[in-house]
């Protein structure tokens, strides 16, 4: 059996600046492009839908080892619309290598779900478009998506499965790409697809409500399980959409593939109702940056030892943002803060100038500030370099885990006549990897406060050293987004 596997990873804050080539080429929190045997090489046993497929696809005992057929695979940090050139490159790429294979049994696609490029809304469609044109209308195609996808129903047509993360933190990633192999080697050995149906969802929750560790998505994420379990059905996902994507496709979407037609019809209401009754629970209860630091200051005083983190959602790069505000460094400092550290600041000129100057040297810098963001200024003042780095070390987390990180120079950064520090970067990568500070010199389990550039990922690596997180929004942040949006 000849199984195609490749992909395409983008997740489009579309408020943010449009995404180039050359931000899959380099990567930065994941590898950069991967081409043929590289993406086993490189990409190993890392906690990627592409990793786990390939691990699955070639040891599934049912059928005999499958043999894999690596196309390519690319990801970029999250950001703007992907540029059209980009996408036309990294399309044509994977088109052309699928093409050249011969004869294939199979395609598997490790693909987000929330792409979009300057002309297309729905950039997973229009690939699948692309690539349906090409080949044989009955070459079984699964695909698995990020628990953020906003699935259209033209993507959804023109697969035979999707399968969906039921984590998030992403931590199955990889077990989910396994999952989608899996059911791909079914599909094949069947002959025939599953009969399958979407059912929408009437709003879609903001990223930090979404979270499967918490209600009341940890209860709809275990029972989406089981009823899959008995009712026997081939697959069941739930995707809960993208909010800070504003396309026509933002949406949440139910996907229930089985025998019975009017079975998973009648399953995907039924789910997709049982989200909707639990709408006023899908809510934030979001800190002002000075009141976060004043509560994260009066749980300290109560809890001395303890680890407080701020969870600075609005500017997530994981979701968009350019991590380069600093409205909650500047309350860290106004309130006296102990012991914090603030991660990540990227401003690649501000560690190219803590590079020239070296370790134990003072510096006078504007820090941050440098995106266009509503209210967003520098934060300029003196600051003592302690540690310099060229960002590169290795993921040790429950998602990043054994991942090649490079985030170009890097530096830790005191500010004079205080005990705050912040980790600056060249490169943006949310906070969400403990690796993040080790590498710099820190443990983070020995920090009062700890401000991260992150929504929901950084639980799955600090949950366990975190006496309680606050959730900081930037009244006018225009990243922030609404509290809910309905379809």
């Amino acid at each position: 059996m000849r199984i195609a596997v490749g992909g395409i990873q983008h997740e489009t804050n579309t408020s943010a600046a449009t995404t180039p080539l050359d931000a899959f080429i380099v990567g930065g929190g994941w590898p950069g492009w991967q081409k043929g045997q590289q993406i086993g090489a490189v990409l190993g046993a890392m906690n990627l839908p592409v990793s786990g497929a390939i691990a699955a696809l070639a040891g599934d005992q049912r059928v005999g080892a499958a043999h894999v057929v690596p196309l390519m695979w690319a990801a970029a940090t999250p950001s703007g619309r992907v540029e059209d050139d980009a996408f036309d490159a990294l399309a044509d790429e994977l088109i052309a290598r699928l093409l050249e294979a011969g004869p294939i049994d199979g395609l598997y696609l490790d693909l987000h779900g929330a792409m979009a490029t300057v002309s297309h809304d729905d950039a997973e469609g229009e690939l699948l478009a692309r690539i349906r044109a090409r080949v044989s209308e009955a070459l079984p195609i699964v695909v698995s998506l990020d628990l953020h996808a906003n699935v259209s129903r033209r993507s959804f047509v023109l697969c035979d499965a999707m399968v969906v993360y039921r984590s998030y933190p992403h931590i199955d990633m990889d077990e989910t790409g396994a999952r989608a192999a899996r059911l791909l080697i079914e599909r094949i050995a069947r002959g025939k697809p599953w009969a399958k149906a979407m059912s929408e969802v009437a709003f879609v929750a903001p990223l930090t409500a979404q979270c499967t560790l918490v209600e009341p998505a940890a209860s709809l994420m275990a029972r989406l399980e089981q009823i899959e379990v008995d009712n026997k059905l081939a697959s069941t996902s739930w995707a809960s959409g993208f909010l800070l994507a504003d396309v026509t496709c933002r949406q949440q979407s139910v996907l229930i593939y089985g025998d019975d037609g009017a079975s998973v019809r009648r399953i995907a209401v039924q789910f997709a109702q049982a989200i909707e009754a639990q709408r006023d629970r899908f809510t934030e209860a979001p800190f002002a940056p000075a009141a976060a630091v004043a509560e994260a200051l009066r749980r300290l005083a109560d809890a001395p030892g303890e680890t407080v983190i701020l969870c600075d959602t609005d500017d997530n790069p994981g979701a968009g943002a350019a991590s380069d505000t600093t409205t909650i460094l500047r309350a860290l400092v106004e309130q006296q803060a102990t012991r914090a550290v603030a991660a990540i600041v990227c401003d690649a000129h501000a560690a190219g100038a803590a590079h020239e100057v070296g370790e134990r040297r003072i510096l006078r810098i504007d820090l941050g500030g440098r995106a266009a963001v509503a209210g967003s200024v520098p934060l300029t003042a003196d600051f003592v370099v302690e540690r310099l780095s060229d960002g590169r070390f290795t993921g040790t987390g429950p998602m990043w885990r054994g991942a090649p990180i490079d985030l170009g120079p890097m530096a830790l950064l005191c500010i004079c006549g205080t005990d705050v520090r912040v980790i600056v970067s060249s490169r943006t990568m949310q906070a969400a990897d403990q690796s993040i500070f080790q590498h710099m010199g820190i443990d983070p389990a020995t920090m009062h406060i700890l401000a991260l550039k992150s929504s929901v990922h950084f639980r799955a690596d600090f949950g366990a050293i975190a006496s309680s997180v606050l959730v900081v929004k930037v009244e006018g942040d225009r990243f922030s987004g609404p509290s809910t949006t309905a379809i």
